[in-house]
């Protein structure tokens, strides 16, 4: 498992918008934009059951991941690997995250039916440009 270096991991702490890229079940990708979390175990971002990305995880675990700087172009990191979908502090990582994007406590739109889920990526491969 490849390791982000301090550089990579201040720049996945700010709150720049991710993309993130999975596998439907005919091999076509998938791309939609998150939010990004970074901590001591790693990268992970966060969706919920029973969206697309979860259901195409569970499936085939492999993903990308892409953030660039909106304030720089050239500054970027795209990172490769697997996902683990871990239910467990899903609902307290939404709520972290609510906050680092929206300066709001809480995640606002919670839904029925939903059950929050952390995607924990595994990197495989990291690239990264100005940092």
């Amino acid at each position: 498992m490849k390791r982000l270096t301090p550089e990579q991991r201040a720049f996945l702490e700010n709150p720049y918008i991710a993309v993130v890229t999975t596998l439907r079940p005919d091999g076509s990708p998938h791309s939609t934009p998150l939010w990004v979390d970074v901590d001591d175990e790693g990268v992970s971002v966060n969706t919920a059951w029973p969206r697309t990305k979860p259901r195409n995880l569970a499936a085939d675990p492999r993903l990308s991941l892409v953030v660039v700087d909106p304030g720089d172009p050239y500054r970027w990191i795209a990172i490769t690997g697997t996902a683990t979908l871990v239910e467990e502090g899903a609902n307290e990582q939404i709520d972290r995250l609510s906050k680092k994007y929206t300066g709001r406590e809480k995640y606002a739109s919670h839904r029925e039916g939903e059950t929050r889920v952390t995607v924990r990526i595994a990197p495989t491969f990291v690239e990264s440009r100005g940092l």
